[in-house]
């Protein structure tokens, strides 16, 4: 398989799977989902070429696993990072003591007064390790990587969620239970 086409085609999927279905009239359910053959017929349609095999090798090997099918095929949803509403019915979890995130410099000053928000997006999206959080910061420069007191919000009441690609999601991250230091 044509790796540049592969990526081509996983940017293309986040974009209309996570923030703008519309671009190619598809619809999507309240959950995300969106039926696998509209999406092939309507992405051919607006000069995408997508097929069967190619959309499977694009789920199957995407390194952060960004999509995922239903049990049998039939729908296919972004795991999480959507700016759209939808409802990805995750249970509940309890994180780890500590999770992370990466960010860039030119952040950091405005998150330090006002901790981490979702900004156009339903969560903000954590790590459970220094490398992820060091991969996601560097995609746009110089990675600042923040130790989040997950723990400590989850007893004080924050919710969080483990996305179906290992991803923790949150609504918001208070200044006060992040650790500036990398």
């Amino acid at each position: 398989m044509n790796e540049k086409i592969a990526k081509t085609v996983s940017k293309f999927l986040s974009l209309v799977l996570r923030h703008s279905p519309e671009k190619i009239g598809l619809k999507l359910d309240e959950n995300g989902w969106a039926d696998v053959e509209e999406l092939i017929v309507k992405c051919s349609q607006k000069g995408n070429k997508l097929d069967a095999v190619l959309l499977d090798y694009v789920v199957e090997n995407n390194d952060k696993k960004r999509f995922a099918f239903n049990e049998d095929k039939t729908k296919i949803r972004a795991s999480q990072g959507h700016s759209i509403s939808v409802e990805l019915n995750l249970p509940e979890t309890e994180p780890s003591e500590y999770l992370y995130h990466g960010t860039i410099g030119k952040f950091m000053d405005n998150i330090q007064k006002e901790g981490l928000k979702k900004m156009s997006r339903q969560h903000v999206h954590l790590s459970k390790d220094k490398e992820t959080a060091i991969r996601v910061g560097s995609r746009r420069g110089a990675p600042q990587i923040l130790t989040v007191r997950s723990g400590a919000m989850h007893r004080d009441g924050f919710k969080f969620y483990l996305s179906e690609n290992n991803v923790w999601l949150t609504d918001e991250v208070p200044a006060k239970y992040i650790e500036f230091k990398s």
